[in-house]
């Protein structure tokens, strides 16, 4: 009988010796400093092989790197209106927007015209690059101007596409009709199919949209008799102050081949946008840590160069900068 309540005495204080020990770990545990990141943003892009995609992934390394307590990471998208969305509804901290989008999404326009969904809540932190309309021709089809465009052979891009849109946008702003040239192509630019056209001769101007400098333009001008148009036009400067996402910007063209030059023309912007609830000082902390590395990301691509402070405080109408953004702009 004494062994059985001996026996039992010492599970009885093992118990509570485990007890005990249980409880010192855990307090342990919530004293000592946290080894994983407090705060984590989830960064929406383009799909993956995509330019903005890239531009996410250097943007969420040099944040992460720059902020101890943030991790940043990407997730890709088919279609900007999905990040927009996701960023609306606050399934995404960040995402990279083209101004376009923006500003229908924003003003209530194009495709969102009688979407009954209110972005009001979303803003800027920063503008991130230019995606220039850039229009190649043949160096022997007599195409100084955009004017010169008219009457030749032209691939205007598929139906839908970037290219198409943009094109679109000129044969507005000049009061042209596919019937103005000798040739209207619809290439798309799957397979190389438009540029494949291009260096045969077929047609005679083309369109790129997208970042400078980039491989395939710079096999093209280096290959293909061609070179890149110089668009400076009224007609032009009248459609960019009508449209607040779009604006006047220059192909740096030092990087391809043939004299080192500025050609003027005109795009959009990739927009870093953050959702509502993103607080101020977590949006400041953002900003300066884009900023501060600003050299790194230039040599990421020199598309990341980013914007002079001025500059990068003019958002698209309707749109604000994120108070955390503005203090940052204001103190520089």
């Amino acid at each position: 009988m004494a062994l059985k309540e001996d026996i039992t005495e010492k599970s009885y204080f093992s118990s509570v010796w485990c007890v005990v020990l249980s409880s010192v770990l855990g307090l342990l545990l919530l004293l000592a400093p946290l080894t994983v990141n407090a705060y984590e943003l989830l960064l929406g892009t383009g799909k993956a092989g995509t330019f903005s995609h890239f531009s996410g992934r250097m943007l969420c390394r040099t944040i992460s790197q720059q902020l101890p307590d943030v991790t940043c990471s990407t997730q890709g998208a088919d279609d900007e209106v999905d990040n927009l969305t996701n960023l609306q509804s606050g399934s995404l901290d960040l995402a990279i927007i083209n101004s376009k989008v923006l500003d229908g999404a924003v003003n209530k326009s194009g495709m969102f015209q009688f979407l009954d969904i209110n972005y009001e809540n979303l803003t800027i932190l920063t503008p991130l690059y230019d995606r220039p309309i850039g229009i190649i021709v043949r160096a022997d089809a007599g195409i100084a101007t955009l004017n010169d465009l008219k009457g030749k052979r032209v691939n205007g891009g598929a139906p839908g596409s970037v290219e198409r849109r943009a094109m679109e946008l000129i044969m507005k702003a000049k009061g042209w009709s596919v019937d103005d040239f000798a040739l209207f192509e619809e290439l798309p630019t799957s397979h190389s199919q438009d540029t494949l056209a291009f260096c045969q001769g077929t047609v005679q101007a083309m369109l790129n949209v997208g970042v400078h400098p980039t491989l395939p333009i710079h096999k093209l001008l280096k290959n293909c008799k061609a070179q890149l148009l110089d668009i400076d036009d009224d007609d032009i400067d009248a459609l960019i102050n009508s449209r607040p996402a779009c604006w006047k910007t220059e192909i740096n063209s030092e990087s391809y081949p043939g004299p080192e030059s500025r050609v003027q023309t005109f795009g959009t912007r990739a927009i870093l946008g953050a959702s509502g609830a993103i607080d101020q000082e977590t949006a400041y902390t953002i900003v300066k840590a884009i900023y501060d590395n600003q050299k790194r990301l230039q040599g990421n691509h020199p598309a990341l160069s980013l914007y002079p402070v001025q500059e990068a405080r003019t958002g698209i109408e309707g749109l604000q900068l994120h108070k955390g953004a503005d203090q940052f702009f204001t103190t520089q």
